[in-house]
């Protein structure tokens, strides 16, 4: 077990102030320690980037930005910002970029405010389709505030792009509706994205191109996906999931005119004072992604992300659009069961140790809260240095526990092996406890 002596000191500091969260802190570490984690926007982040979000830089305000802050003391505080911007803009080779937003759904929101007015219309994917709750969901500032139109996939079986993007909808969409805004980038959609393809259609119709890479940023990062530059007029993107950053968000442009826009939708459009502590996490994860060893990591993260979906495609089940071009899958249960559901598998899986979410596939008919599919992810388990070996045996652990229907003993027969498996792949950055609770 890789052990963190910094991580024991935090944790001791904690117990002898306060046990009760100190309790809730180990149960979690030892929780990320035991268990898969296939949850496709989530990931291990390394331990300098946490320690980074621990510091000092929490207990001040940075109103404005470098250079130009409404409070005193910030001098270091700029040096932080500028150097997350840099590194920001040389990773993904754009201009200007914006790393204050707290989450990708706060950066989207920035987006919509510096582009649009209230009632304006723009275009997204359909939710239901793989699109994300800030691109249009009806109880959200998106949806509620402006005007979304949705494009759907392609959805003739025979076709070869089933279940992929339909660009003649999206144009069919766009020529009709005559957006202010175009959106691409999904929450579960295992394909490769054409930006060009897509700016065609932008210019078409008129419309400004927005790419929210969430998902993709680390592969787009590391040339795995193919960059939204020079196509996209703005990018936003989370800087966790396959970035492995810190929980936050990152608005990216080539072009100076919007990117003021962004910054004064930002602040103070959107949001106070940054969390600077959260901007010194992101500048060390940039740093951290500008390395060769990055690149190998991604390149590692889609070969895993194949493995496991061919690996569940012959034990039986379907994965939407015949396949993955990334770090994630939608797997469609039905094939393989048809009475089981995304619920009853989240939940099964879960007492095995092995942790996803459930997830409508395209035209489900089940509710949101029940779904026909899961959404699986290798970059959390390609962090702890799973190999494809390991997730073909993943693949059977699921088919195992799907099969047994929440059979107990067999449930507990898998969660000892996942915990075999996961004590041969330690997460790195542990604090002692880890090692003995394992």
């Amino acid at each position: 077990m890789a052990q963190d002596p910094i991580a024991d000191a935090v944790l001791k500091l904690i117990r002898e102030q306060d046990p009760d969260a100190a309790g809730m802190l180990e149960r979690e570490t030892e929780r990320q320690q035991n268990t898969i984690e296939l949850i496709a926007s989530e990931n291990h982040a390394s331990a300098a980037v946490m320690h980074a979000a621990g510091t000092c830089l929490t207990n001040k305000y940075a109103e404005g930005y470098p250079g130009a802050r409404y409070y005193g003391g910030c001098e270091f505080h700029d040096q932080v910002e500028d150097l997350a911007r840099d590194r920001a803009k040389k990773l993904f080779n754009c201009r200007f970029a914006n790393v204050q937003p707290h989450s990708g759904a706060q950066a989207n929101a920035a987006v919509f405010l510096a582009l649009l007015q209230p009632g304006d219309t723009f275009a997204s994917l359909e939710l239901s389709d793989g699109g994300h709750l800030s691109h249009g969901l009806k109880v959200n500032m998106s949806g509620k505030w402006f005007k979304p139109v949705h494009y759907p996939l392609h959805y003739d079986e025979n076709h070869a792009d089933f279940e992929r993007i339909d660009y003649d909808a999206v144009e069919k969409v766009c020529m009709e509706h005559k957006p202010k805004l175009l959106m691409c980038g999904y929450s579960a959609y295992p394909r490769v994205i054409d930006f060009e393809k897509f700016r065609k259609i932008a210019d078409k119709c008129g419309a400004l191109l927005h790419a929210d890479i969430a998902h993709i940023a680390g592969l787009v990062a590391s040339g795995e996906h193919p960059s939204p530059f020079p196509h996209c007029d703005v990018v936003t993107t989370t800087t966790h999931k396959t970035l492995r950053g810190p929980r936050g968000g990152l608005i990216l442009t080539d072009n100076e005119e919007l990117s003021k826009k962004f910054d004064r939708a930002v602040f103070p459009g959107t949001q106070g004072g940054p969390l600077m502590h959260i901007v010194l996490a992101k500048a060390v994860a940039f740093g951290e992604a500008l390395k060769p060893e990055f690149k190998a990591y991604q390149k590692q993260v889609k070969a895993n992300a194949r493995a496991l979906a061919g690996a569940l495609v012959d034990l039986g089940f379907r994965i939407t659009s015949g396949g993955t071009e990334n770090h994630l899958m939608l797997v469609d249960l039905r094939t393989r069961d048809a009475e089981l559901t995304g619920a009853d598998a989240e939940k099964w899986l879960e007492a095995a140790g092995i942790i996803c979410n459930k997830n409508g596939v395209p035209r489900d008919p089940r509710p949101p809260r029940v779904t026909s599919g899961l959404r699986l992810g290798s970059p959390a388990a390609t962090t702890r240095g799973f190999g494809e070996a390991e997730m073909k045996t993943v693949a059977s652990m699921i088919d195992r526990v799907l099969q047994a229907k929440g059979d107990e003993g067999e449930t507990a027969r898998v969660r000892d092996e996942v915990r075999e498996l996961c004590a041969r792949f330690p997460l790195h950055g542990a604090p002692a406890h880890a090692s003995a609770a394992s």
